[in-house]
């Protein structure tokens, strides 16, 4: 819906409950966003994903269905085939209690993407960013209710991920918190509260550790397997930095480390390898090499 332009800097929030809401809308359907759908399709809601075109919407359904059969195999009760759909249609937002955002992470795309979901939203629907790294009070600059707006950061890959970083903005309602945490804590993850600050809490740790693994590698100090196995077997890492930087996607960490080095500077200057690595398209997992090769 179109928000009034009389409106106040309150608004009608959701009742506090640790029901799930019964739908849940997700825009954008690559690796990120079907993941989430995933996580909430296993919770019992239903689900709808929104894409670009007819056949990013085909893939963004092939890869949640290629998700549950996988949790299938592994004893999840799978939900019935209408709790998903899929489509190219803002407006099928419309009713859904949360509708998360997971574009890619370039900030003119969140502001438009936020902007254009508000429109078609109900009032008391929670609006969240899945952004690793750009600021929630900037992405909430665009919208007429930013009460009602968080980060909900996930992390990748979301089916065996345990954790979400919940992201407070300044003018985040103390109830649209609460109720998200406790939405976390039902798709059977554990979330942690932190304020809007560059690159929140992970992304900002993560990445300080990835670049410098980054620059260990770019100097000769060892091999990126054994600067991985230093940190898993020395530190108790369940994943080494350089391959953690694969799955993620080298041109992910890319972009965060550009904004978390806007934010303080030289200590996230991004590396010449990871730069070029970038260029040349070598992305980590999805592209087939990065610091490793991969295949399926």
């Amino acid at each position: 819906m179109t928000p009034p332009d009389t409106r106040t800097a309150t608004t009608t929030q959701p009742a506090l409950s640790g029901s799930l809401p019964a739908a849940v809308g997700v825009l954008g359907g690559g690796r990120m966003g079907a993941g989430i759908a995933h996580a909430f399709l296993l919770a019992g809601c239903r689900v709808h994903i929104v894409e670009r075109d007819a056949d990013t919407v085909e893939a963004a359904r092939s890869r949640v269905e290629t998700a549950l059969t996988r949790s299938a195999l592994k004893g999840a009760q799978i939900p019935d085939a209408d709790t998903l759909t899929a489509g190219i249609d803002l407006a099928a937002f419309a009713g859904a209690g949360l509708v998360v955002e997971a574009v890619p992470e370039d900030r003119a795309l969140k502001l438009d993407a936020l902007r254009r979901i508000e429109e078609v939203v109900d009032e008391d629907a929670v609006l969240a960013s899945n952004t690793s790294s750009i600021s929630i009070d900037a992405l909430a600059a665009s919208l007429a209710y930013p009460e009602r707006f968080l980060g909900l950061h996930f992390f990748n890959p979301v089916p065996a991920s345990a954790l979400v970083e919940v992201v407070i903005g300044a003018r985040t309602h103390p109830g649209v918190v609460e109720r998200a945490t406790r939405w976390v804590d039902a798709i059977g993850k554990t979330a942690v509260v932190v304020r809007d600050a560059p690159g929140f809490a992970s992304s900002r740790l993560g990445v300080a550790l990835g670049l410098e693994a980054i620059r260990m590698l770019e100097e000769g100090v060892a091999s990126a397997h054994d600067i991985d196995t230093a940190m898993e077997r020395g530190y108790r890492h369940p994943m080494g930095p350089l391959r953690t930087t694969d799955l993620v996607g080298l041109d992910v960490r890319l972009g965060i480390a550009e904004e978390l080095e806007r934010a303080f500077g030289a200590r996230f200057t991004p590396p010449a390898l990871l730069r070029r690595l970038v260029a040349e398209g070598h992305l980590g997992r999805k592209s087939g090499r990065g610091f490793y090769e991969w295949s399926e």
